[in-house]
């Protein structure tokens, strides 16, 4: 099921390279998103995406109790910018399509996409009923830059740190 989220904050974006989690490469991609309250029509779009994946993986009035959905009430995380928002997780193992406003690439060296930024994203819901666990999950399609927000997180000492060096300057002094 096909979900386009719209404005939305981007959060632990692993973009360009594979997410780790507990020192182990996960293998995949992965972004969260951070949906506000206030926007119901979306709020509303993800939770009958997950009902309708978990119908036709099961049949109506079949479906087994039980199941963790993906939206997470972003108050009860400790989390900057999660406030009143609902967040969802999506991954993949391909990398996503990745674009600016006007649909151009984006690649990691351009520094448009960060966690704080709003963003445009197209996942998928589906249903996982395994030894892992009996989840509706999110997989990450594409992910379009609107426009830059307050980045969450520090932000690495940029280079004005530094002193110009002449290129005669003694390296080992």
């Amino acid at each position: 099921m096909k979900i386009m989220l719209k404005n939305v904050r981007l959060s632990f974006a692993s973009l360009f390279k594979t997410e780790w989690y507990a020192g182990a490469d996960t293998e995949k991609f992965a972004a969260t998103f951070l949906i506000s309250k206030s926007d119901t029509k979306t709020v509303t779009a993800i939770e009958t995406a997950c009902k309708q994946a978990l119908v036709e993986k099961y049949g109506e009035g079949k479906v087994p109790k039980g199941f963790k959905m993906p939206l997470v009430d972003g108050d009860d995380k400790d989390y900057k910018g999660y406030q009143n928002h609902y967040s969802i997780k999506a991954t993949t193992k391909k990398r996503p399509t990745l674009v600016y406003r006007d649909k151009t690439p984006i690649v990691e060296e351009d520094g448009i996409l960060y966690s704080g930024c709003y963003v445009n994203a197209s996942i998928d819901v589906w249903v996982m009923d395994n030894s892992y666990g009996k989840k509706v999950l999110a997989s990450l399609n594409a992910i379009q830059f609107v426009k830059d927000g307050e980045p969450f997180g520090e932000k690495s000492e940029g280079a004005e740190c530094f002193e110009s060096l002449e290129d005669d300057d003694d390296f080992l002094s």
